[in-house]
């Protein structure tokens, strides 16, 4: 079964281009591992300081792989601290 991650974001508005590039860096590192099957960086079209992340992976153990990497340990560690606020929502499919 897979597992969906959804991640909503507001950016501090003077670290939107500083954020952009790291995010999109940890999106492009994802999307090559082995148990990603997506990794989309979605911007609302009014207010570029909103975001969502919408990640999906095979399972809970393709997604403990990808936080143990380097890319998001580098994200974690230089773009979460450039954000208001974040929060996540694990789904998963209905049966």
């Amino acid at each position: 079964m897979s597992l969906v991650l959804q991640v909503n974001i507001k950016v501090k508005p003077e670290n939107l281009d500083n954020f952009m590039k790291q995010v999109l860096e940890n999106a492009k590192a994802a999307r090559s591992e082995k148990g990603c099957r997506q990794f989309e960086v979605l911007v609302d079209p009014e207010d570029k300081t909103s975001l969502m992340l919408f990640e999906v992976y095979d399972d809970q153990k393709a997604f403990e792989v990808h936080q143990a990497g380097d890319a998001f340990k580098k994200y974690l560690a230089n773009a979460v601290p450039l954000l208001a606020s974040r929060e996540r929502h694990f789904w998963n499919k209905a049966l």
